[in-house]
């Protein structure tokens, strides 16, 4: 009988690591197969600048494991039972269970309203396309109004930024507004933060510091100072939060949900279970947590396949490093910040701005497409065999 990998998840971690699998692991040996609720590959590094209108590839999940011998099942994961090595899935024709020996869980993240009371059923967010789409079309009946619009964008991270200022580029006609809870760019060194807010100035973006959000309304956001944000579209761009799949399955999670891993991205509570992504609660070299991010998502993707070969094939684990260099914004399609980060992941002085930093961010989301797109690139032709014990009796004791 073959081994079955089953991988939930086609994202930046799910996509490239079983494609990965695929080109290192005879298929004489193993099964793969993806589980994903979506036929297409989302770009999500890009979703803002499709909802401020701009048009953004989406290669078919089919296109992309095609050659591959990769299983492709379009549905949506309800649960997975870690001790029965099942996960539950559902889809247009009622679902069922898929059984696995080897599990790779990168089902990502999505926006996190933190309780604040309104977002769900008022804000928009650039979290997935759907929603992303959501906002495109009503920015769209904004404009067609003829009589302008106020776009409120809560949360000054790295999403928030590019949000405000891609909204504020591609849809001059619009007022744009971007709330943030302490100065804008803390993270970032004086230098880029003086560059950020000459930005927004250009853009005519408003800038309201050292506010949090509330509530949400129909047509105003209330913060804690007692003030009130006239609002025609607010955009929710305060955080990320993962699926409670995993914390209700019985894996060892964090606080917030998030697999615990060990260096070989394997779950410290089921060995047969490995997590990428944001679902992974990874800790980096410098002994941090890995921070959300599309860099983060390669690191761990790759760590776990490593990991998988290696324990599967009787080989050395290849261990490869867990660093976060550091943050790459784009002001727009003509601007950007390129901000290093040390050891300690606090911004140094020096940094890149302007154009430059906006071709080589754009440039960074190319090289993740194509390679996303193309999972089994420059990798060996020689498929392993497995060996004929991958699991130990200590990894069974340990499970």
């Amino acid at each position: 009988m073959k081994h079955r990998i089953l991988v939930l998840g086609a994202g930046y971690a799910g996509a490239y690591a079983a494609g990965n699998l695929a080109r290192r692991l005879s298929p004489a040996d193993t099964e793969i197969t993806v589980v994903n609720a979506v036929p297409d590959f989302v770009q999500r590094l890009r979703l803002h600048q499709f909802a401020a209108g701009q048009e953004i590839e989406t290669p078919r999940l089919a296109d992309v494991f095609a050659g591959t011998g990769i299983r492709l099942r379009l549905a949506r994961v309800t649960a997975v039972d870690p001790e029965r090595q099942v996960v539950a899935v559902a889809d247009a024709d009622g679902g069922g269970e898929l059984g696995y020996d080897t599990l790779v869980y990168a089902l990502g993240s999505h926006a996190d309203d933190h309780g604040v009371p309104g977002v769900a059923e008022h804000a928009f967010n650039v979290a997935g396309r759907p929603s992303a789409l959501r906002l495109r079309e009503h920015l769209d009946g904004l404009e067609k109004r003829g009589e302008g619009g106020r776009v409120l964008v809560v949360g000054d991270g790295l999403t928030g930024i590019e949000t405000a200022t891609e909204i504020a580029e591609s849809r001059p006609g619009l007022s744009v507004t971007l709330v943030a809870r302490g100065e804008l760019g803390a993270r970032l060194s004086a230098g880029a933060r003086d560059h950020l807010r000459r930005a927004c100035t250009r853009l005519g973006i408003t800038v309201v510091e050292h506010t949090s959000v509330e509530a949400v309304e129909a047509a105003r956001a209330l913060c804690d100072d007692g003030t009130a944000l006239a609002s025609d579209a607010t955009v929710w761009t305060a955080g990320f939060e993962v699926s409670p799949i995993a914390a209700a399955s019985g894996l060892e999670v964090t606080e917030s949900g998030q697999i615990i891993v060990d260096r070989t991205m394997r779950s410290v509570s089921h060995p047969n279970v490995y997590a990428a992504g944001d679902s992974a609660y990874a800790i980096g070299d410098n002994g941090l947590p890995l921070p959300m991010s599309c860099a983060s998502a390669g690191h761990t993707g790759r760590q776990a396949t490593n990991a998988i070969v290696g324990r599967l094939t009787g080989r050395e684990i290849t261990k490869i490093k867990l660093s976060y260099p550091g943050n790459h914004i784009s002001l727009g399609r003509r601007d950007g910040i390129l901000q290093p980060v040390d050891g300690e992941a606090r911004a140094k002085p020096r940094y890149v701005a302007g154009r430059k930093a906006a071709r080589v961010k754009a440039g960074i989301l190319n090289v993740s497409l194509w390679a996303t797109s193309h999972p089994t690139f420059g990798l060996p032709r020689r498929r392993h065999r497995l060996a004929a014990a991958p699991v130990t009796p200590a990894e069974k004791a340990f499970a």
